[in-house]
């Protein structure tokens, strides 16, 4: 038996959104602690990066498009029951208000807010989560802590996914499943080299972090790797900020 309490071991563990960034770094991550992971993403060549990343054996990899049921339904039918799972896929989108429309809302709403919950739905309705598992959420500041000029819709989006994690903690409690969301700050991904923000731009905004720098996406992990491990057997219904002091200002 393994004393160490944030040790994966024996835990089977699906994240979404594995394909590059934050999601990509969880996977890999908490496959170095020992878990089984079943990976998914739309990229079918990014997402095997990631897999072929992956320590030890015995890891899955399933493209799947979560904006679409069938995909929900496809993929719950080719898992085991699962320990814990990390909701991480999600999109950006900046458009002043006046510049909103149906079909953008739709897109951040649908891929950031409708699909993980639509998922967790359906990991509970077929109980392919096991009693005693753990459910995290990537959100974000924005929406929860601060607020950025055109950043409405995404806000939004992950506002809507706390709300939503605080009420499945307190409905899923008597099952002792655990449900918790992260919220960082600026990570740096592929995202930041683009190209459409300038370097000097980033050292500029990197000023207003305290640690004066951006998180990496493997300081991510680390914290959803202790939301999933044994460690955090009393925590629920929280949210875990992890932005280098940035909401201190």
């Amino acid at each position: 038996m393994n004393c160490n309490p944030f040790s994966l071991e024996g835990k089977t563990i699906l994240v979404t959104g594995a394909s590059s960034g934050i999601g990509r770094a969880i996977a890999i991550e908490c496959s170095k602690m020992g878990a089984t992971m079943i990976i998914t993403g739309r990229n079918p060549e990014r997402l095997n990066e990631t897999f072929m990343q992956l320590a030890g054996v015995q890891h899955t990899q399933i493209i799947a498009d979560l904006n679409e049921d069938k995909d929900i339904a496809q993929l719950i039918d080719n898992i085991p029951a699962l320990d814990g799972c990390v909701c991480n896929a999600g999109i950006t989108m900046t458009l002043p208000i006046a510049f909103i429309n149906r079909k953008a809302l739709d897109n951040v709403l649908q891929v950031n807010t409708i699909a993980p919950i639509l998922l967790t739905q359906a990991l509970i309705k077929k109980k392919k989560i096991k009693n005693g598992s753990s459910l995290v959420f990537i959100s974000s500041v924005s929406g929860v802590y601060n607020a950025i000029i055109g950043n409405s819709m995404y806000s939004a989006s992950k506002g809507a996914i706390n709300g939503f994690s605080k009420n499945a903690a307190l409905d899923l409690a008597s099952k002792n499943i655990r449900v918790n969301t992260v919220s960082p700050g600026m990570i740096q991904t592929n995202i930041l080299s683009s190209g459409v923000i300038s370097e000097e731009q980033l050292k500029e905004d990197m000023k207003k972090y305290p640690l004066k720098r951006y998180g990496k996406p493997e300081e991510v992990a680390y914290a959803v790797i202790y939301l999933l491990s044994d460690a955090s057997q009393w925590v629920t219904g929280s949210n875990l900020l992890i932005d280098g002091g940035y909401t201190l200002q």
